[in-house]
């Protein structure tokens, strides 16, 4: 049996949630535009589907109560979210037709590496996916089936919520099209100090 009237409500606020993977989304959607954005939110929900087969096969609870591997992971995504802070601060002001060229160039290959990264990197993912998908089940035979059940509809969520940013984004860049280049600067330094302080919070967390 699976809960989903508690689930559901459980997985929007959760998602909803302003955080790193979010605000990549949004970042994104401004500086190379919405579709570039949605395949970057593709390449989260790749790992995602990795995070939730670990899960599914048992490995989940293993992980969990492995604190080297859980400190390895946390301090790996720590430092790949400073690096993404202290790069979007040091991205200097451009002419728009400077960032849809160097958004060709570079930033939009780069779309799906990062949140793909900033994804599976995320200690707090594996233990959302570890310790909460199975409170929304009664367990027993067939557990895993519907915790992978849980898990795609989490998704599908995720892809709502993150889909609603990306739209957030594109108002935006399209808002101030005359201006991308100074709208995009502006987002790349408010989404720096962002993701660095949630790379502080998760480094002094106790996960």
């Amino acid at each position: 049996m699976i809960y989903w009237m508690d689930f559901l409500p459980s997985a929007v606020l959760i998602s909803i949630i302003p955080g790193a993977s979010q605000l990549l989304g949004l970042t994104n959607a401004v500086r190379s535009g919405a579709s570039w954005a949605l395949i970057g939110i593709l390449a989260r929900l790749a790992a995602f589907t990795l995070l939730i087969g670990i899960v599914v096969l048992g490995l989940g609870a293993a992980l969990v109560q492995a604190p080297d591997v859980l400190t390895a992971i946390k301090w790996g995504g720590i430092a790949y979210l400073a690096w993404i802070g202290l790069a979007a601060l040091r991205s200097k002001p451009q002419t728009a037709s400077a960032v849809e060229e160097e958004g060709v160039r570079i930033d939009r290959w780069r779309i799906p590496r990062q949140e793909f990264m900033v994804a599976i990197t995320n200690p707090k993912a594996l233990l959302l996916f570890a310790a909460l998908l199975p409170q929304f089940t009664s367990g027993g035979r067939d557990a895993e089936l519907r915790i992978a059940l849980l898990g795609l509809a989490y998704m599908g969520v995720e892809a709502v919520v993150g889909g609603l940013y990306v739209g957030a984004g594109r108002i935006l860049r399209w808002r101030f099209r005359s201006y991308k280049g100074s709208i995009a600067h502006r987002v790349d330094q408010l989404s720096g100090v962002c993701v660095l302080v949630l790379a502080g919070a998760l480094a002094v967390s106790s996960v």
